[in-house]
């Protein structure tokens, strides 16, 4: 078919002799007509090591198309550092940004006819948000992860990002001094990539690939590595590929990628942003994807890599035995994944991994589908009085599956890190975080700064911790978020007390709150909606009309 069939609109006509100009202005001759005009979509900014080395690779990529006979376009999105924006009112920008970036490709890719897109995202919202985008469009595209930082180490161990955050915690708790927490955050991240661990940006990473949105063994190579630029080299001839046969999002996902994502996921132990993310993205899809699917794939699913945070190997330790290929080929072998599916290559998921080995014997990363880690997943969605609409649970085996105790409440991160500073939170304790939410905090923060506390404190395994708000994947322990309704809708997150027993249980799929119902009821008679904590801007606007956690945060359109 016609490569070019979007910018020929601009290119082929004499009506268009504005566009044709202005176009001759940035390099396009007579003679570049007939190419496709390819847009590549880079999160890059310097302000942070999962972006910084993306505008050096977007050159890769785009001499790759150009070497492929199209035109690439670079253009740049907005994004957030979760890292570094962590525990700070600037986390509420955080998934918000999704949203942001999903509407600059959906608007570059749009506005300038543009007839494919090479998306190069770095940090955790990042990916989801470049998929958006593309799904919206639909247009040919493949999506060139920035890749994962190398480890850190210090005496002799390794450490990452998580590591740094653990570090306050174990200061507060006096097992080291402020001298070794110093020296834990000079090693922790020692130059450009995305967290190291089964983290967000991994997850989703890996979730990209089982998708079929990107090239297979994308997700796990280093960022500065010579995979990495081989991968960027590959982009342009299998784009050209992609549009001559026309392979739009719109042909590739389905209710069986999704699926196979959600096993990848569920296999690799990954985040519980992937939840979020992929419910948002099968709504842009209008691929019907709910909570209970996401509890039955879980459910048939074992977890089968030994990965950070629950674990000890890092991304790159993954890429070196075969990256997600080999979890995938486990996957399939076990029939736990739909080999039909198609992906990006033009070929079935089946047909890409037709040639990949299994993983070896001599390496105990990954395990064997018989003899997993866990023989179901980690992700488990609960439900009960204390979370009617859903809750998303990371359950590893670490923690045990249930939890009972009283609540002690906050109404944000703030004060309950001043009480454990103050000793106020202790073992059988079930923290609750709330006014945390989508339109709580507002954009539903990350609790890595409370978890990582709690871990680094000792008290890891001793403490439940229950938010309406969202986790890190950096975050472990037994820790339960999206709880729905949120405290701002006035779900019954928002009317528990001081020392009401909660009781979660995981097998069972429950979480509730040990008060009768017409006391409950005499609470929410007394509760009053709080004023919103932003009410200018962006943030406010994101606020007015984000869905719940369960529709994934999307923004309502109508």
């Amino acid at each position: 078919m016609t490569r070019n069939r979007h910018s020929r609109l601009l290119t082929g006509s004499p009506a268009m002799g504005g566009a044709q100009a202005m176009l001759r202005a940035v390099g396009v001759t007579d003679d570049d007509a007939h190419k496709p005009q390819i847009g590549v979509a880079t999160v890059w900014w310097e302000g942070n090591p999962c972006n910084a080395h993306l505008l050096a690779l977007s050159e890769d990529v785009k001499a790759s198309v150009e070497a492929a006979g199209g035109i690439g376009f670079r253009f740049c999105t907005a994004g957030v550092s979760d890292g570094i924006s962590m525990g700070t009112s600037g986390m509420a920008y955080s998934l918000p940004s999704r949203e942001l970036i999903a509407d600059s490709v959906e608007t570059v890719l749009g506005a300038q006819h543009y007839d494919g897109c090479v998306a190069l995202p770095g940090c955790d919202k990042n990916l989801p948000g470049v998929a958006m985008g593309m799904i919206r469009i639909d247009r040919p595209g493949i999506v060139v992860y920035g890749g994962t930082i190398a480890a850190g180490c210090h005496r002799g161990e390794p450490v990452d990002v998580v590591s740094a955050f653990q570090s306050y915690g174990q200061y507060l708790s006096g097992a080291i001094d402020d001298d070794e927490r110093r020296a834990i955050v000079s090693a922790a991240c020692p130059g450009p990539g995305a967290c190291g661990g089964m983290y967000t940006a991994n997850t989703m990473a890996a979730a990209l690939e089982a998708l079929g949105l990107m090239l297979p063994g994308g997700a796990s190579a280093q960022a500065l590595s010579d995979d990495k630029r081989a991968e960027a080299a590959r982009v342009g001839p299998a784009l050209m590929t992609a549009l001559d046969l026309d392979l739009r999002p719109s042909r590739i996902l389905d209710a069986r990628s999704f699926h196979n994502a959600l096993a990848v996921v569920t296999a690799l132990g990954g985040s519980t942003n992937a939840v979020l993310h992929l419910l948002a993205m099968a709504r842009e899809a209008d691929v019907p994807l709910s909570l209970d699917d996401i509890a039955a794939v879980s459910g048939r699913t074992p977890r089968l890599a030994d990965l950070k945070p629950s674990g000890r190997y890092v991304m790159t330790d993954l890429h070196r035995i075969g990256g997600v290929p080999v979890v995938m080929r486990a996957l399939l072998d076990a029939g736990l994944i739909d080999g039909d599916a198609l992906t990006v290559t033009g070929r079935t998921v089946a047909e890409n991994l037709a040639f990949t080995a299994p993983a070896g014997d001599d390496q105990d990363l990954l395990r064997p589908v018989d003899r997993p880690i866990q023989a179901r997943g980690h992700l488990r969605i609960l439900r009960g009085s204390l979370a009617p609409d859903g809750a998303v649970a990371k359950i590893t085996g670490k923690e045990g599956t249930t939890f009972e105790g009283p609540a002690r409440c906050f109404d944000d991160e703030a004060s309950m890190l001043a009480s454990l500073e103050a000793g106020g939170i202790g073992p059988g304790d079930v923290v609750i975080i709330r006014y945390v939410g989508p339109r709580g905090g507002p954009g539903m923060p990350e609790m890595l700064t409370p978890t990582a506390a709690i871990m680094g404190a000792g008290l890891g395994g001793q403490v439940a911790l229950l938010t309406d708000g969202r986790f890190s994947g950096g975050s472990h322990g037994f820790i339960l978020g999206h709880i729905g309704p949120e405290a701002a809708d006035g779900g019954p997150i928002a009317l528990v007390q001081d020392g009401d027993r909660v009781h979660i249980d995981a097998d069972a799929g429950t979480v509730d709150v040990d008060v009768d119902p017409a006391a409950l009821d005499a609470r929410r008679a007394a509760w009053t909606p709080r004023p919103p904590r932003i009410t200018r801007g962006w943030l406010a606007r994101f606020a007015a009309s984000v869905q719940p956690a369960s529709e994934g945060c999307v923004l309502r359109t109508g």
